[in-house]
């Protein structure tokens, strides 16, 4: 028995040599990076002050708040005893590797579109180059019955595609290898819809591809209170008057000639869209910009100058005039112009002539940052009016802005059909 040992134990060190999981090369965990950011996972799993993919974040649901979870490769708190096939299958299809359904605040009905070799680099990512954790995020608190997961299964049934019938369905021919590449970043891994497409009141996204008709980013409902716009090509609540380089510099610092980020978008450029190549920024331009108006007929945006002229003047006898000259102004202009990038306009702003006002209003109450980004490392604050005007200065000043400059969002019959 003693002759036996010594072979007996080389034999175990040559199975487990053989057996050992081979390390991924260098190039396949750089190329799960770019995924993970072109995915946005760490700004859904990543909380400020904590480590990254920690989870925490909240997301207030109609069925209760839910907190994202912990996706390091912590083998106790995170993902880290999930198989690559366990791993593809929740991000794909939405199933934990103990065989619970999670809910569609994760996107898998768009991340289906993803390919095995890329979850394969995913996988690459998260297992080998992100940092272990045992943080342990709030329990949820979903209201009963549906705190119970095994009714997603029937959801995920009807509403969620399988990852072939995905790819299938995302299949078509576009003239343009650009537009092509555009269109699959956009509705696979950025899952732009999750946001800027409208929900059913089952909770599913009312179109998962711009094949499924004119809802397909045609703006969203409210996330936190912030109103997510429409990327179509409206004229005064869309993407119709920005080009392909207002729209790059967006996705790529937040700002723009033509807008700033705000709410969940700045989030998903921060942790994001800023890393993505020019070819592929350019890419997502390009395919927005294929999108007709959801809405007929379009209505064109024109600049009225008599609230300026009157404001140049010294005329504020508009209700909420006062309450702009005195606290919006300074950056915004009297013209309602702004000092773009730094200062947005609200002149001929999308989100100003939204059908709700919610996103001006949250605005004010709460403030905003637009942080410091690689090519715009001058981070600028808008800062909260909650404890300096009353609710009713507030919506007088949102009626104002809203109303003035051609904006015509509180008069519809102040708009001029497009010609």
């Amino acid at each position: 028995m003693r002759r036996l040992a010594f072979p007996c134990v080389l034999t175990l060190m040559f199975a487990g040599i053989a057996h050992a999981e081979p390390v991924p090369s260098a190039a396949l965990i750089e190329e799960g990076r770019y995924l993970a950011r072109a995915a946005d996972c760490s700004a859904c799993h990543s909380v400020e002050g904590k480590a990254a993919y920690t989870g925490g974040v909240p997301f207030d649901l109609p069925i209760g708040r839910l907190y994202s979870p912990n996706i390091t490769p912590d083998p106790q708190h995170g993902i880290g005893r999930y198989t690559e096939q366990q791993f593809a299958r929740a991000v794909r299809e939405g199933v934990r590797a103990d065989g619970a359904s999670l809910y569609p605040a994760m996107p898998y009905p768009s991340y289906a579109r993803m390919s095995d070799h890329e979850m394969q680099a995913l996988y690459a990512w998260f297992h080998y180059s992100v940092t272990p954790s045992s943080e342990v995020p709030p329990a949820s608190t979903m209201r009963w019955p549906l705190s119970m997961r095994w009714p997603m299964t029937v959801w995920r049934w009807m509403f969620a595609p399988k990852p072939m019938q995905a790819r299938q369905m995302s299949e078509r021919s576009f003239d343009d290898p650009d537009v092509a590449r555009g269109a699959y970043l956009v509705e696979g891994p950025g899952h732009c819809g999750a946001c800027h497409t409208p929900r059913a009141i089952t909770l599913q996204e009312k179109a998962l591809t711009a094949r499924d008709g004119p809802a397909y980013l045609a703006g969203g409902d409210a996330v936190d209170g912030w109103i997510p716009p429409s990327l179509r090509q409206e004229n005064r609540t869309g993407l119709g008057r920005w080009g392909e380089d207002d729209i790059v510099s967006f996705l790529r610092s937040g700002r723009a000639q033509t807008g700033s980020a705000f709410g969940g978008m700045t989030n998903a450029i921060l942790h994001g869209t800023q890393y993505l190549t020019d070819h592929d920024l350019h890419a997502i331009a390009r395919y927005l910009r294929t999108l007709p108006p959801a809405r007929q007929p379009d209505l064109k945006w024109i600049y009225d100058a008599r609230t300026a002229v009157a404001l140049r003047k010294g005329d504020v006898s508009a209700r909420g005039a006062r309450l702009y000259v005195d606290n919006c102004a300074a950056c915004h202009r009297t013209d309602g112009r702004g000092y773009p990038p730094v200062f947005p306009p609200l002149a001929g702003n999308p989100v100003v002539m939204s059908e709700k006002p919610d996103s001006l209003i949250k605005l004010l109450h709460t403030g905003a940052t637009l942080p410091a980004m690689q090519t715009a490392p001058s981070a600028f604050t808008m800062p909260s009016f909650a404890k300096r005007l009353s609710e009713r200065e507030i919506a007088d000043v949102v009626s104002f802005v809203r109303d003035v400059w051609g904006n015509g969002a509180v008069d519809a019959g102040k708009m001029v059909p497009k010609e």
